[in-house]
């Protein structure tokens, strides 16, 4: 990562990150493929997913969003 963002490489790597409307999810961190570069985390790459992955995706959401909650923060 750091390779890429020093060198501005416009790299594809997955990362977790927050999303704000992205594969339909809104203020939860979960692992998806962002490209880097020079400013670090430069866009959310969305990727058409089958209705399994999906759901999967949805499933870490919420499993993220549920251990937040129950740590008060």
């Amino acid at each position: 990562m750091v390779e890429a963002i020093v060198k501005d490489k416009k790299r594809i790597l997955p990362s977790a990150v927050m999303l704000e409307g992205e594969y339909g999810m809104k203020d939860v961190v979960v692992g998806v493929p962002i490209k880097i570069g020079k400013k670090g985390m430069e866009e959310i790459i969305q990727i058409k997913l089958t209705a399994d992955e999906q759901a999967a995706l949805d499933k870490s959401a919420a499993d993220v969003k549920a251990n937040i909650a129950k740590l008060n923060i």
